[in-house]
């Protein structure tokens, strides 16, 4: 055996390993390297101005003011400022208009794999939990998200406040780095230990309520991912191993219940972790419009 296939085999014993041997490391890693420079770089613009006193945006991710010109409001945010009985002042209904029609446009689980910060810690969590050999576990069912959107919807009219708010990860992982963690680091800490120890992808991929509001704006989302070159596919797995949500594969890559390569669940990240770690380069990030197969 050569020795370029001896290092495709070799590399095989991890997700990306093939993709790492043939395309090098860079290219494997391209689209999670434009993640972390996404989310590290949103927070650094909100943590710039509490730290360091250069105030280029103002607030959090559930509302804020860039450069003192551009609102941008969570919708989320806005229903259940509108489920607590609470009409939000004119600027936050044009952030969340504003915000409401890119997540429409691109996508809305962009949100959970390009923003989100807690993303970051479910992210190591499966990493290690791969590196570590971990299986099994008691994963809930992926609807068990929406029952809890429905249910901070509920809590929000019941007590005419954004109850959700005070106990949301990503508030309070962005409070905890401005004014000390406190609480905060429990909260974390707990989502990682859950899905390092207990579900696999357990939070992003089946408990968190953002992630569900989220996923209700991406049915129509032009930007998706392609699995234009399937029949290339060798079944390593290994798209399904490091995707966020691995059951919205199967339907574009194996024809299962469409004919076209094109991944449409409204629960696709959009992250690129498949395009990274496919040593046979199968899939691409096009429009929901491209149906054409190489």
């Amino acid at each position: 055996m050569s020795a370029p296939a001896n290092a495709i085999r070799a590399a095989r014993a991890r997700p990306g390993g093939e993709a790492v041997a043939v395309k090098g490391w860079l290219i494997a890693h391209k689209w999670l390297l434009l993640r972390r420079l996404s989310q590290f770089g949103i927070l650094a613009l909100f943590l710039a101005g509490p730290w360091f006193g250069l105030w280029i945006v103002k607030g959090n991710l559930s509302s804020s003011l860039t450069l003192g010109v551009l609102p941008l409001t969570d919708p989320y945010l806005l229903v259940q400022s509108l489920a607590a009985g609470t009409l939000p002042y004119r600027e936050a209904l044009l952030g969340a208009g504003i915000a409401l029609a890119f997540y429409l446009l691109i996508g809305g689980r962009v949100y959970c794999s390009w923003v989100c910060p807690v993303n970051l810690v479910t992210d190591a969590a499966a990493w290690l939990r791969r590196r570590l050999g971990l299986k099994g576990g008691k994963i809930p069912s992926s609807d068990t998200r929406y029952w809890l959107l429905g249910f901070t919807l509920l809590a929000a009219f019941a007590t005419g406040s954004l109850a959700w708010e005070w106990v949301n990860p990503v508030s309070m992982l962005h409070r905890g780095l401005i004014f000390g963690f406190g609480l905060a680091w429990g909260i974390v800490g707990g989502l990682f230990l859950y899905d390092l120890l207990i579900a696999s992808r357990g939070w992003c991929g089946h408990v968190c309520p953002m992630g569900a509001f989220y996923s209700l704006l991406g049915a129509t989302a032009l930007i998706r991912v392609s699995a234009d070159k399937r029949d290339a596919c060798n079944d390593c797995m290994d798209c399904f191993a490091v995707c966020p949500e691995p059951q919205v594969i199967r339907p574009a890559l194996k024809a299962a219940g469409q004919t076209h390569p094109v991944i449409l669940d409204r629960n696709c990240t959009t992250c690129g972790r498949c395009v990274d770690v496919c040593g046979k380069d199968v899939f691409r990030i096009t429009t929901r419009f491209d149906r054409s197969e190489s």
